[in-house]
């Protein structure tokens, strides 16, 4: 078989993190020193972290869910609660909110970059109203100044889900500066990647304190020091806490990635700008549009269908596209189109009009600075011919 025909059927991944030497070095030191859960490497990330964006605190846990969820309990969100949040998201979000027995309440999305809709949030509310979760959807920030303003002339919290906001910016802060809390993710697949893993981060120092015993069983902060040298074998219990405490081998590999955050967003930048010039002219797409106000992180690069320029389904284009070697992914399926929700919460379809539409037609082409523009290339090249192949 020639080079060229091997090259061809290559599979193209929807997704791989970028994984270098000094990632493997950074978590190899761990392991060797015999020190692997949290420690020091957990406080570095989190001193790290906060300096890149500018915020008073960063507090390293588990996973962005757990983040969300020592978010909430913060604030004190209690049992009858309810809580605003876009039902075009993944059920993270929501999730975190039935654990206190409250009331995940769903809003549809704004019809131009497809975040939490501003304007239905008046609509939405009731007097057990007390939070409200923004999701900055692909990496596009939400209208945030709307937002805050709405939740402060009602004195409602906001807790951004900034899991695909890694490193965006609105009118030129970082998201992670912009609400009280904000809560962030390292999963495999994201901007910034420790394997499993989350950050929350605000200027309130009460929240900051309250969040770092949470984390860990409720036991007072430093607990974790009771191991080393500097530590003493006596602890307290101050709360019943839970175990959402990021290792050190997970930092270490976030230390090693954050310190490439730069040049990861460029290069990601670089081919949705490839796509974007690639595909403007495709009549059977539409393409991500940008707001003037924002840094966009890039997680993601998501088309959409138009079905009256295609004979063929997005969920048929999946699979002409898994034909050709290249692997997508669909982000999300709306929340209240879920069994949970509608068995719960009484959600149905058709309920949120934009979201649903949205879902139908929405596809996120593959995206991660490992990429070559060869490899965008042939991402391009295939949707035009798959768009020449089922015109309509």
């Amino acid at each position: 078989m020639s080079t060229a025909t091997t090259e061809a059927v290559r599979f193209l991944p929807f997704h791989t993190p970028l994984i270098e030497q000094e990632d493997v070095d950074a978590v190899a030191e761990v392991v060797k020193s015999g020190w692997l859960t949290s420690g020091p490497k957990v406080e570095e990330f989190e001193k790290r972290f906060a300096r890149y964006l500018g915020a008073r605190h960063a507090v390293a846990v588990n996973s962005c869910t757990a983040a969300l969820h020592l978010a909430l309990e913060a604030i004190g969100l209690s049992e009858g609660d309810e809580v605003l949040l876009p039902t075009l998201t993944f059920t993270a979000t929501a999730e975190v909110v039935t654990y206190f027995r409250a009331k995940p309440v769903l809003v549809d999305s704004e019809p131009c970059y497809f975040n939490l809709d501003c304007d239905q949030m008046e609509t939405h509310i009731t007097r057990r109203t007390r939070a409200i979760i923004p999701v900055h959807l692909a990496g596009h920030p939400c209208e945030m100044s709307h937002i805050l303003e709405f939740a402060r002339q009602r004195g409602f919290h906001v807790i951004e889900d900034a899991a695909h906001a890694f490193p965006a910016k609105y009118h030129d802060r970082f998201v992670g500066t912009l609400s009280p809390l904000t809560a962030f993710s390292f999963y495999a697949t994201k901007t910034l990647t420790t394997g499993e893993g989350g950050m929350v981060t605000t200027d309130d120092d009460a929240f900051a304190s309250r969040i770092r015993t949470m984390r860990l069983h409720g036991m007072s902060r430093d607990a974790w020091k009771r191991y080393s040298s500097e530590g003493t074998w006596r602890y307290e219990v101050v709360e019943a806490g839970y175990k959402y405490n990021l290792t050190d081998m997970q930092a270490a590999l976030g230390l090693a990635q954050l310190a490439k955050t730069d040049r990861m967003l460029q290069k990601r930048a670089q081919i949705a700008q490839f796509y974007t010039e690639g595909l403007k002219d495709c009549a059977a797409f539409c393409l991500p549009r940008i707001s003037p106000s924002v840094q966009h992180a890039w997680h993601l690069y998501v088309i959409l269908v138009r079905p009256e320029s295609l004979t063929i389904s997005r969920d048929k284009l999946i699979e002409e596209l898994r034909h050709r070697g290249i692997g997508t992914a669909v982000h999300f399926i709306p929340l209240h189109l879920h069994p949970y929700y509608q068995r719960n919460w009484s959600y149905c379809n058709g309920q949120f009009p934009v979201a649903e539409r949205y879902f139908n037609r929405c596809l996120s082409l593959p995206l991660y600075p490992a990429m070559t523009l060869e490899d965008a290339e042939r991402v391009v090249d295939s949707l035009h011919d798959i768009a020449y192949k089922f015109r309509a």
